[in-house]
């Protein structure tokens, strides 16, 4: 089931201006498989991550995303992912119980759905003694890893998340990733973008942007033995200061700039 690619972009590049945000990326993603997409910040991934969910339109290059072109499908490829996105994907001033229901009805699942999803997830998650209270109550772990299941609720095919460690503890960070491995497992593609390197680790492959442009792409261990590297922080380094840094995967290569996230998120 591996062998099926559920992503595929093809020099994919998006530009404001005369600026190169993404700059001709290419690679493809496998059903199930838990794909890094892995840079510092303002490298691009959040860009690259909007144009394969379809909120964003590429400048130029193709890409498909659960089977759909994402020029002439982004509904329909919606309608098959699961998003987290950087910030804190729910509503605060609603509850916990409140939140499933909402975003339940969003993915069209019914009434009875929606009731049996939510009993799974709060018993999942332990979260029966506080289905009541807002979600603004919660610890930021929490609130993370509820965001993270009811991404889930409608069963997608591919779940895209955006920088979903960010600001959590060492803990949470690890019980975060056992939920990913566990999505996987059960045959969703997890498309995920850290600029943790040790986050990589955990992945069955990564891709490393430098200023718009994917440098490397294999697994965390092939990687780590063609740059001579004891971490992916140690690889991602070696990249990320080499004024030309190697060919590692097959990937045309073009020039780019650091892009700034907050300038961004403002720009889209």
């Amino acid at each position: 089931m591996k062998n099926i690619n559920v992503i595929k972009a093809e020099g994919l590049t998006k530009m404001f201006g005369d600026f190169t945000a993404v700059n001709a990326i290419t690679f493809e993603v496998k059903k199930g498989e838990i794909f890094g997409f892995l840079g510092a910040n303002g490298a691009g991934k959040t860009t690259a991550m909007k144009m394969l969910i379809g909120i964003s339109t590429p400048t130029s290059g193709k890409a498909q995303v659960a089977g759909f072109d994402v020029y002439t499908n982004p509904d329909n490829i919606k309608k098959n992912i699961g998003y987290m996105s950087q910030k804190f994907a729910l509503y605060d001033d609603l509850t916990v119980k409140e939140n499933i229901t909402f975003f339940g009805g969003i993915y069209g699942l019914t009434r009875e759905q929606i009731k049996k999803k939510r009993c799974q997830l709060v018993e999942e998650l332990g979260l029966k003694d506080v289905v009541n209270e807002l979600v603004s109550s919660l610890p930021l772990g929490w609130k993370q890893k509820l965001a993270f299941s009811v991404a889930l609720l409608h069963e997608p095919k591919i779940i895209f998340l955006d920088e979903p460690t960010g600001g959590v503890d060492p803990i949470t960070r690890r019980q975060f990733w056992e939920m990913i491995y566990k999505t996987a497992h059960n045959g969703t593609t997890v498309f995920v973008t850290t600029h943790y390197m040790d986050e990589a680790e955990y992945c069955d492959r990564v891709s490393i942007m430098v200023d718009g442009k994917i440098e490397a792409l294999d697994s965390p261990k092939k990687l780590k033995e063609h740059f001579n590297a004891a971490s992916m922080n140690d690889v991602f380094l070696k990249l990320a200061r080499s004024p030309s840094p190697p060919e590692t995967s097959g990937l045309p290569k073009g020039k780019g700039d650091e892009y700034d996230n907050q300038k961004e998120q403002k720009t889209i």
